[in-house]
């Protein structure tokens, strides 16, 4: 029997990769982009010329490949989209141990 430990929340962090939590934004950044990109139906050429990328960078982050995007020039992709962007800096609740990065999308 394989032994299964609860994940934490943050796959990245869970792996024990460094800079975890910009990796999981990043991640959720890409995913939004996906989305958006399938919901539209947009080729990977018309996606690249909608955002101003070349058709390659479009075909990477398809596939979930972020690491040659900054979290900035993703946001920068979202707008492109038609997407408003927000940050939100607020106290953390005294309930939970440490502060954490999230990105949501309504």
């Amino acid at each position: 029997m394989s032994k299964v430990t609860k994940g934490g929340g943050n796959v990245f962090k869970d792996l024990g990769l460094p800079q975890s939590g910009e990796l999981l934004v990043k991640a959720e950044l890409t995913r939004q982009i996906h989305a958006i990109i399938k919901d539209r139906l947009l080729t990977q050429a018309a996606a690249a010329d909608l955002l101003g990328v070349k058709q390659p960078d479009v075909s990477a982050l398809m596939r979930g490949r972020f690491t040659g995007f900054s979290s900035d020039r993703l946001m920068q992709l979202l707008t492109a989209l038609d997407r408003d962007v927000e940050i939100v800096i607020k106290p953390k609740p005294k309930s939970r141990r440490h502060a954490r990065v999230r990105v949501s999308a309504g």
